[in-house]
């Protein structure tokens, strides 16, 4: 196979088709931006979700030794006033499931979630340790709206120190990241499908204006994937130069608007990460090669035939 017909036909194919190719790229750029802004609050939904608990959810508290309450005189829960405590939660109707969260764990998700921004909150963010947390249980509610018995027959018991119930709080907070997260989906999806549909337009397009080669390299016995090969370099040429815009929009906005002004600003959740970032970054370029790839293959088929 010659390379040089191939980069060849590939810049022949661009320059002939620059405006459809930059439709292209811009659609594709945007599609793939909205996906990823999408991929992004389901992971920061997740994360709320494990830091606060889900509107099904309520959170009972153990005492430590610093609780002050009336069910904590004796300071730290016991393991028998852990046992009562569970034994009430597997005999309770609204209760799904619980989970015992321990201190270490709750440790690490203050540390988290937690930024320290002068030297006072940094001196108490060093002498916080895991013994300073409280043990907790967390109830997985049958019925977000049936809550109310668990909730009075725990709250009593000695060893627990509060029942923080923050389903009315957290509910139009989860909501709205679900409106923005599947609105953000919902619009990548059309902007995909007119990505396929420019794709297949530009394919016909350039097929049509090479037609006579196309008929001469079948003549003389050419194979299919050699006449395809340039245009699946244009597509591909399109895809990487859209997902790169893409996926650079998606780390401007994770170091501009998550590392450079909610982290360092707000400690009341976890907020997503580099991680986060980066496995977002690598869906969209896996669907932004996809899009233009396989749309490109079915219509060569097409379009090729003489």
């Amino acid at each position: 196979m010659q390379l040089t017909y191939v980069f060849s036909e590939l810049g022949n194919g661009l320059r002939r088709n620059v405006s459809m190719t930059i439709a292209v790229i811009v659609t594709i750029f945007v599609s793939l931006t909205l996906v990823g802004m999408g991929l992004l609050l389901n992971a920061q939904a997740t994360k709320a979700e494990q830091y606060w608990g889900s509107k099904l959810q309520i959170t009972v508290f153990l005492c430590n030794e610093n609780s002050t309450t009336a069910n904590c005189v004796n300071g730290e829960a016991t393991d028998d006033q852990k046992a009562t405590i569970e034994k009430t939660l597997d005999s309770n109707n609204e209760v799904a499931s619980w989970r015992l969260q321990s201190k270490q764990e709750a440790y690490d998700k203050w540390r988290e979630a937690y930024v320290a921004d002068d030297d006072t909150e940094s001196r108490v963010y060093e002498s916080i340790r895991p013994s300073d947390m409280q043990e907790s249980y967390w109830v997985q509610l049958k019925d977000p709206e049936k809550f109310l018995g668990i909730k009075s027959a725990v709250q009593g018991l000695p060893g627990v120190n509060t029942v923080r119930d923050l389903r009315e709080v957290l509910k139009p907070i989860y909501f709205w990241m679900n409106v923005m997260k599947w609105g953000a989906i919902g619009i990548a999806a059309f902007l995909v499908v007119a990505a396929i549909l420019q794709v297949g337009n530009t394919i016909r397009l350039a097929a049509f204006a090479r037609r006579r080669e196309i008929g001469i390299m079948r003549l003389v016995g050419a194979s299919s994937l050699y006449i395809q090969l340039p245009f699946l370099m244009e597509s591909l040429v399109a895809a990487l130069i859209g997902v790169g815009l893409a996926s650079g929009a998606l780390l401007v906005f994770m170091g501009v608007v998550i590392y450079g002004t909610l982290r360092p600003t707000s400690n009341i959740v976890a907020w997503v990460d580099w991680g986060d970032g980066l496995w977002a970054v690598g869906l969209i370029a896996l669907l932004g090669l996809a899009l233009t790839l396989i749309p490109t293959l079915v219509m060569t088929r097409k379009y090729l035939k003489v």
